[in-house]
């Protein structure tokens, strides 16, 4: 039989749209959530996992495994691997006199909450409750949330409502407390329960991890400060001190690679917190609420509360990219003001160096005219002497007039040969 080659990713694509399923939750039903940020790898998460499996005596998740849903007894535990956090969510199919005080996260063994690694970022306890328990909002939040003003909606199309006031209640495990959320089933059933539960899970760790740029956001919109302000000063300076271009082209060096380790450190959480953002608003827009009277729902909230931080990291990445615009803007101006000094500099030794060069010139011409001169003298010094031996060995001749009418060959002789020589040295 032929078979076809397979792409050695199909599988694990396939899988990927399968992954981390909500699992079916009926009413009455307590569930805790946790989420936990890991850095480096996520090997202590798996062993984490692995570790509570054994506890319990349950099968623990494969090593590769992204995902795990386990049942002990009647507590079902479930566990979801992210790239940079990892959830914990434990359900108990019964609500219990005091759910929010005997919680389903009450069951996990001291031991191993001491050696998790990692550390809490989201944790919540919830409250499923069935049609016929829902009370009227004062009661709800008077019962579950010490009075405290709600917010909440009807999800599903109006077959479940959600109730919370996002705020952290104490609980004796954990000092920062667990926020708290009520769900009524109207008519969702198990699966759209489980569904709406783990959107609204998802809703609360988004946006605590979009926040998360935030306190970076406003602590580099004073660095910002700084260093457009150091900008500032160097561009003043550039127009009072032009003749310290080195010194300013230095200092803008410097603040052009603070300001790129500035963009640089927190990249990484700005795009996370733009995508976890995005999340938020789907996962929100999957709750298909309603508004309920009296109540703010989630997608309100989230734009009067979580929109304003996500603009303010939003203004931080705009304002970084402006200042490194100004920083490069700024270097350009003053390199192409040292490169036009620098031109005017060599223009001025060009020209020093044809003047020095004429100067050569002419001192040659003059050393010429007085090196046949003295040449000429010389030879003529000479011609004389010859002109009077002769004169006292007999000879008929006047030393005086012949040296005197000899004085123009010789020294139209002696100017030849300098030509001649100066020709055969210049080649």
């Amino acid at each position: 039989m032929t078979t076809l080659a397979t792409h050695p990713l199909r599988r694990s694509l396939n899988d990927e749209a399968h992954a981390r399923p909500p699992a079916a939750i009926a009413s009455p039903a307590r569930i805790s959530s946790f989420t936990v940020l890991f850095e480096k790898d996520d090997t202590g998460q798996r062993e984490a996992i692995a570790r509570l499996a054994e506890h319990f005596g349950i099968a623990p998740p494969a090593p590769t495994a992204s995902h795990f849903d386990g049942q002990a007894g009647e507590l079902a535990i479930r566990w979801s691997l992210h790239t940079e956090f990892a959830r914990y969510t434990l359900v108990r199919p019964d609500i219990g006199p005091l759910p929010f005080v005997d919680t389903a996260f009450a069951e996990l063994p001291d031991d191993w909450l001491a050696t998790l690694p990692g550390t809490v970022m989201v944790a919540l306890h919830t409250v499923v409750l069935p049609a016929g328990e829902e009370q009227p909002v004062q009661e709800i939040a008077q019962r579950w949330f010490g009075g405290r003003e709600l917010l909440g909606a009807e999800i599903g199309d109006g077959n479940g409502a959600v109730y919370t006031d996002l705020r952290l209640h104490p609980d004796p495990r954990l000092p920062e407390g667990f926020s708290r959320f009520v769900i009524v089933d109207r008519k969702m059933g198990p699966n759209q329960t489980g569904r709406m539960v783990q959107r609204l899970f998802e809703i609360e760790t988004y946006r605590m991890l979009a926040l998360l740029a935030l306190p970076i956001a406003k602590q580099q919109m004073r660095e910002i400060n700084e260093l457009g302000g150091i900008l500032r000063r160097v561009t003043e300076r550039m127009t009072e001190q032009p003749d310290q271009d080195d010194d300013l082209l230095a200092e803008l060096t410097e603040l052009a690679a603070r300001a790129e380790r500035l963009v640089g450190e927190h990249q990484y959480r700005f795009s996370a917190s733009r995508a976890y953002y995005q999340l938020v608003a789907q996962r929100i827009a999957e709750l298909r609420e309603r508004r309920m009277p009296g109540l703010q729902p989630f997608r309100e909230f989230m734009e009067r509360r979580l929109a304003p931080a996500m603009s303010t990291c939003e203004t931080a990445l705009g304002r970084q990219d402006r200042l490194i615009e100004r920083i490069q803007r700024t270097t350009a101006l003053l390199r192409t003001r040292v490169e036009v000094m620098h031109e005017q500099q060599n223009r001025a030794l060009l020209a020093s160096m044809d003047r020095r060069a004429e100067l050569q010139l002419r001192l040659q011409e003059t050393v010429e005219g007085l090196s046949v001169g003295v040449l000429t003298y010389y030879a003529v010094s000479l011609t004389g002497y010859i002109f009077k031996a002769l004169h006292a060995g007999g000879v008929e001749v006047n030393p005086e007039l012949a040296t005197g009418l000899a004085i123009v060959p010789i020294a139209l002789s002696v100017w030849l040969l300098v030509q001649r020589a100066k020709k055969f040295l210049g080649h």
